[in-house]
C-alpha cells in the first residue's frame, strides 16, 4: 500500500481503531525515545549480505540487531540467503552450470557449502560461504547481538516455522533471556507469522507489510509488530498501528525497512516508527541519534 492510501484508510479508520483497543502509550516520537537501528541481512551495505563477515561488520559498528533471512535445501538443511535462488549472490552457475535455475530447494547443504557467496560483493571476500542458520545463530551469539530473523518464501518449504523454532531451541535461542529481548521472527507471509505464533507464542513475531488499519484488529491476535516498507508509512498509519495491543499486551510496534539514507531515517523517526532496518546501520544510528 502506498503512502497516501495509507493515510486516507489511517484517517477514515483512526477512530475505529480507537473504540476496539486502548491507546498506547507515548511512543517513541513523543518519548524522546530513538527506533531500534536494525542491520539488514548484516551490515550489508560493507559486506556480502546474509554472511558470517556481515554480522562482524555489524558488530564491528556497534550494532546491536542484526537480520537475515532462512531458506531451505533439499536434504532439508537451513541455510540463510534471502533469495530462492542461488544464482544472484554466489557462484553456482560456474560451479554447477547445468542446473539452472539453481534454485535453493534443489541443492544439498553439501552443495551449496561449496559455493563463493563474497566474491559478487568484493574479491576482499572471496570464499565466504552461505552459512547454516544454526552457523548464523552462533556468530550472532558470539557477538552478543539480537536476531531480527526472516521466514522467506514459506510456500516452498512446508513446516520451515516448526523446522525453524527447533534450530532455535537446539542453540538455546528460545530461553526465556534470548526470547524476552533477543529474538523476533518475521515474513511477509501471515500465515507463516501465525503458525510461529501458535507454535511458540512466548516468540515475539512480525507481519512484513503494511495491512488496511480496518485488518489490524486480526493482526493483534499474532503478531507483535507490523513492519512495511518506508516508502508506504506514514505518521497516521504508525499512530494507527500503536492503538493496538498485540499477543503479549503490549502496543503494536513498527519496524520499517529498508532505510539507508539519513533523511529517510530522520522522517520515520519522526513517525514514531520502533525500529528502522537498514543497509547502513552506521548512517541511520547517526542520524537519529539511536
Amino acid at each position: 500500500m502506498h503512502a497516501r492510501a495509507v493515510a486516507a484508510s489511517t484517517t477514515a479508520l483512526l477512530g475505529t481503531a480507537a473504540l476496539l483497543l486502548p491507546l498506547s502509550p507515548a511512543r517513541a516520537a513523543d518519548s524522546g525515545a530513538r527506533p531500534v537501528v536494525v542491520a539488514h541481512r548484516g551490515a550489508s551495505a560493507y559486506a556480502p549480505e546474509n554472511t558470517l563477515a556481515a554480522v562482524d561488520e555489524a558488530a564491528a559498528l556497534g550494532v546491536d540487531w542484526v537480520e537475515n533471512d532462512v531458506q531451505r535445501t533439499k536434504d532439508g538443511e537451513l541455510v540463510v540467503l534471502h533469495d530462492d535462488s542461488l544464482r544472484r549472490t554466489t557462484d553456482v552457475e560456474e560451479v554447477f552450470p547445468d542446473r539452472a535455475p539453481w534454485k535453493v530447494k534443489d541443492f544439498t547443504a553439501a552443495e551449496i557449502a561449496r559455493l563463493d557467496a563474497g566474491s559478487w560483493f568484493d574479491p576482499a571476500y572471496a570464499g565466504a560461504r552461505v552459512p547454516t542458520l544454526k552457523q548464523f545463530v552462533h556468530r550472532v551469539e558470539r557477538h552478543d547481538q539480537k536476531l531480527l530473523l526472516e521466514i522467506k518464501n514459506p510456500q516452498l518449504y512446508p513446516g520451515i516455522e516448526r523446522q525453524t523454532l527447533k534450530v532455535l531451541s537446539n542453540e538455546g535461542w528460545l530461553d526465556r533471556p534470548r526470547v524476552k529481548h533477543r529474538l523476533i521472527v518475521q515474513s511477509f507471509s501471515a500465515d507463516s507469522v501465525r503458525t510461529v505464533h501458535d507454535l511458540k507464542p512466548a516468540v515475539k513475531t512480525g507481519f512484513l507489510g503494511t495491512p488496511p488499519v480496518a485488518d489490524l484488529p486480526s493482526y493483534a491476535a499474532f503478531t507483535d509488530q507490523i513492519n512495511p516498507s518506508y516508502g508506504s508509512l506514514s505518521a497516521g498509519y504508525v499512530a494507527a498501528v500503536h492503538a493496538f495491543r498485540g499477543p503479549h499486551g503490549k502496543p503494536l510496534e513498527v519496524f520499517t525497512w529498508t532505510v539507508n539514507d539519513a533523511d529517510a531515517a530522520r522522517r520515520v523517526a519522526g513517525f514514531g516508527v520502533d525500529g528502522i532496518i537498514t543497509n547502513t546501520p552506521d548512517v541511520v544510528r547517526d542520524a537519529v541519534g539511536g
